[in-house]
C-alpha cells in the first residue's frame, strides 16, 4: 500500500447521503453494468466498442481484425479502475469475479517481454514504439497502471499489479537517458501520473525516475517527434502535427519554460498533473513554479465559467487568452476530469482555495454534465450555448450535440466520469502532518489516526443546495490538531461555530481556509455559507460575453432551456433589479431551479427583410426558469444558453 502517512486511502472515507451519494450509487447500479455491455458491443443503437473483442483476438481466443481507435484498450482500463473504487464503497462478489476474469484476459494478452497493447499485437506487431507521438502506446499503458494500482488497493489482489509492473519494466528498458534507449516521451500524456502512483504503491524508484524522465525530456531539441517521424519515412497516423504543430503536443518548450496552457486540453492537464506529482515527490521547486504558472494561465484566462477548458474543436484544443466562444467550444468532459486531477495535485503541494474552488466548479458543472441523470447517455462536448438547427446544418458546429449519446466510437469520457466519481472520497479531504483539510462539502465520514488517536470526522450536509454544513469530530482521546476548512471564493458571507462558539474568521484564515487548531475530543462545528443568487460577469476581454451575465448559486452554474422558456432564448433580457425565486424541481431529480421575471424582445413585422434601419423594439414581460447546467438536456431537446443578456 501507499508508503506515505500523509496520503488518505479511499477505504478511510465513506460517502453517506446527499448529492454525491446519488451519483456514486448510480455509477455502481447503472453506469458500470451499462459500460460493461458497451465494451462487449451489446448496447443497441450505440457505436460498437470492439474492446473485449480486441482483447480476445489478441489473446488468441477468437479470430478477427482489430476494431476501433488505436487507443481503444484504455476504455477497458478506465472501466476497471471505476470498478475498483466502486468495490470499496459497495463490495460485490459478482462484479469482482467479472473483473478477475477481465484481468485474466489482459494477462493472457501480455507478451513475454512485458509489452501489452492489442492494436500492435493484432495489427502492426513490427511497429511497436515507432510512433509514440500518434499511437498512444504509453497513454494506454498509463491507464493500465492506474487500473492495476486501484484494483490492488481495493482488493489486495496483485495479478493486474504484476502485469502493470512487467509492462512498466519493459517501458523502462525502452525509454530513458542511457545511450541504447529511445529518447522519447508520450504523444498523449498520462503515463507520467500513473508511474508516480505505481511508485507510491511499490516503492520502486525506477518508476518515479521514468516519470521524471518523460517530463524532463519533453520539449528538448532536437524534438524526438521529428526525429521519430524521419526514421519512419515521414508517415503519420494522424495529421495533427502538420496542422497544429508542437504546441498541440506541449513540446514547443521544455515544461519548465512553458507559461501558457497550450494544445490538446486533455493532454495538457494530464501532463500538468504528472508534473505536480513528480514535483511533490522530488521537492522540485522549478517544476512547482511551472505548475503554478500554467495553472494561473489556464484558470484565469482560458477556462469557462462551468469549469470546462478547450475552446476549439480542431484538435480539441486550447487557443489563446480570453478566447471563450460559447456555441463552438469543445470543452471535452475528459478535460474537466483532468482539470480536477490537476487541482487535486496542486492542493497536495499548496493547500489554497484557488485550486479547490476550481476543482469544485468543474465537478459540479461540466463533469456531471457529461452524463445524463439516468447514467445511460453522455456528452463528449459541453457547449455553453446550443441552437439545435445550427448543430445539424452548420458543419462548424457539427461536433456540438444537443442530446447525450448512448456511446462513442472514441469513448474516453464515460469511463473517465465513472472512475473520477467513484474515487470522489480522495478529493474531499487531505492530510499534512497534524492537519486535516476539508476541500469539498460532501455528506461523508473520514476515519484517520492523528497523534496516535483514532479520529472520526463526519460531515452532514445537503450541500450544494443548503447553506449549512455540520462537522462532528469524535476522537478516542483528546487530541490536538488543525482542522482547515475551505471557505469558497464565491462565498461573500460565512460563519463558523465550534460547539456554538463563533470563530473569528479573520484571525484564522490562510489561503482561503479557516484553520482551527485546538484539542479535539467530542466536538461539533457548524459552517454557514451564504448562497444568494449571483450574477457573474466575464472579463471584458471575453468578447462573446460582453453585456451578459451567468447565473450562479453556490458552486452551481445555471442555464436557460427551451423546454422551460420557449424558442429564441437570445431574445430574453434580464433587468438589473429582478428578484430570484429558488424552487425544488422533482422532475429533475430534486435539483433546485431559479425563477425570475424577465423581458423578451419583440419586433415589428420585418416583411421578410434581412436588414433594416428603422427597427422598433418593444419588451414583453415573461417568467423564466434557470436549471443547473449539469441537468440540461434531460428532458425535451432544444435550445440552451448559459450567458444571458442584461438590460
Amino acid at each position: 500500500m501507499i508508503n506515505n502517512q500523509n496520503f488518505i486511502s479511499l477505504k478511510q472515507i465513506s460517502i453517506n447521503k446527499g448529492f454525491w451519494s446519488y451519483y456514486i450509487k448510480l455509477i455502481k447500479d447503472v453506469m458500470i453494468p451499462y459500460q460493461w455491455e458497451a465494451l462487449n458491443d451489446r448496447v443497441p443503437d450505440a457505436e460498437p466498442s470492439h474492446v473485449i473483442k480486441n482483447f480476445k483476438i489478441a489473446a488468441g481466443e477468437i479470430q478477427g481484425e482489430f476494431g476501433g481507435m488505436v487507443f481503444q484498450d484504455s476504455d477497458l482500463y478506465k472501466w476497471l479502475e471505476a470498478v475498483s473504487y466502486s468495490l470499496i464503497a459497495y463490495p460485490d462478489a459478482e462484479l469482482e469475479r467479472t473483473a478477475d476474469e477481465v484481468i485474466d484476459l489482459i494477462a493472457k494478452v501480455q507478451q513475454s517481454d512485458g509489452y501489452l497493447n492489442t492494436y500492435f499485437t493484432i495489427k502492426e506487431p513490427d511497429k511497436k514504439w515507432t510512433n509514440v507521438r500518434d499511437c498512444h502506446e504509453l497513454y494506454c499503458a498509463g491507464h493500465l497502471i492506474e487500473a492495476a494500482v486501484a484494483y490492488y488497493e481495493a482488493t489486495g489482489k496483485k495479478k493486474l499489479l504484476d502485469v502493470a509492473c512487467r509492462f512498466a519494466d519493459h517501458i523502462d528498458s525502452v525509454f530513458g537517458p542511457e545511450p541504447h534507449k529511445k529518447k522519447g516521451y508520450p504523444g498523449h500524456e498520462e503515463i507520467e501520473l500513473a508511474l508516480v502512483k505505481l511508485y507510491r504503491v511499490t516503492n520502486e524508484k525506477r518508476y518515479l525516475n521514468l516519470s521524471r524522465y518523460f517530463i524532463d525530456e519533453r520539449g528538448k531539441r532536437p524534438l524526438y517527434f521529428e526525429v521519430e517521424t524521419q526514421k519512419r519515412g515521414n508517415t503519420s497516423f494522424f495529421n495533427l502535427w502538420d496542422e497544429l504543430g508542437p504546441k498541440y503536443f506541449q513540446v514547443h518548450l521544455p515544461v519548465r519554460e512553458q507559461t501558457t496552457a497550450e494544445g490538446h486540453a486533455v493532454r495538457a492537464v494530464y501532463l500538468y498533473s504528472g508534473m505536480a506529482d513528480v514535483a511533490l515527490e522530488t521537492k522540485d521547486q522549478s517544476l512547482i513554479d511551472a505548475c503554478k504558472r500554467l495553472w494561473d494561465n489556464l484558470t484565469k484566462k482560458r477556462m469557462y465559467v462551468t469549469g470546462s477548458i478547450g475552446s476549439m474543436s480542431t484538435g480539441e484544443s486550447l487557443t489563446f487568452d480570453y478566447d471563450l466562444p460559447n456555441d463552438t467550444n469543445y470543452s471535452e468532459t475528459c478535460a474537466s476530469v483532468g482539470l480536477v486531477f490537476f487541482a487535486h495535485r496542486m492542493l497536495q503541494i499548496d493547500p489554497d482555495n484557488r485550486y479547490s474552488d476550481v476543482m469544485e466548479r468543474a465537478l459540479y458543472n461540466t463533469v456531471i454534465s457529461g452524463m445524463s441523470l439516468d447514467g445511460k447517455k453522455f456528452f463528449y462536448v459541453n457547449p455553453l450555448e446550443v441552437w439545435p438547427e445550427a448543430c445539424e446544418k452548420n458543419k462548424v458546429k457539427s461536433h456540438v450535440k444537443y442530446t447525450r449519446q448512448p456511446w462513442f466510437g472514441c469513448a474516453c469520457c464515460p469511463p473517465n466520469i465513472a472512475r473520477l466519481l467513484t474515487s470522489l472520497g480522495k478529493y474531499i479531504y487531505s492530510k499534512r502532518s497534524n492537519e486535516i483539510f476539508v476541500h469539498l462539502f460532501v455528506d461523508s465520514e473520514l476515519q484517520d489516526t492523528i497523534s496516535g488517536s483514532e479520529v472520526k470526522i463526519k460531515q452532514r450536509t445537503q450541500y450544494p443546495w443548503d447553506e449549512k454544513i455540520i462537522i462532528d469530530i469524535d476522537s478516542k482521546k483528546e487530541t490536538e490538531f488543525t482542522l482547515s476548512i475551505r471557505i469558497p471564493g464565491w462565498c461573500k458571507k460565512s460563519k463558523v461555530k465550534v460547539n456554538n462558539d463563533v470563530i473569528d474568521l479573520d484571525s484564522v484564515m490562510e489561503k482561503g481556509y479557516a484553520k482551527i487548531n485546538r484539542r479535539w475530543k467530542h466536538d461539533s462545528l457548524e459552517i454557514y455559507l451564504s448562497m444568494p443568487v449571483m450574477r457573474i460577469k466575464a472579463n471584458p476581454k471575453v468578447r462573446e460575453d460582453e453585456g451578459k451575465v451567468a447565473i450562479q448559486r453556490g458552486p452551481i452554474v445555471y442555464c436557460l432551456e427551451e423546454v422551460d422558456n420557449g424558442k429564441n432564448l437570445n431574445n430574453i433580457v434580464l433587468s438589473r433589479n429582478c428578484e430570484f425565486e429558488i424552487k425544488k424541481d422533482k422532475s429533475l431529480n430534486d435539483v433546485y431551479v431559479i425563477e425570475t421575471d424577465a423581458e423578451r424582445e419583440k419586433y415589428d413585422d420585418w416583411n421578410d427583410e434581412l436588414y433594416k434601419s428603422d427597427v422598433k423594439v418593444s419588451y414583453e414581460k415573461t417568467r423564466i426558469r434557470f436549471v443547473p447546467y449539469f441537468a440540461w438536456a434531460n428532458r425535451a431537446p432544444g435550445e440552451m444558453e448559459v450567458w444571458v443578456r442584461e438590460k
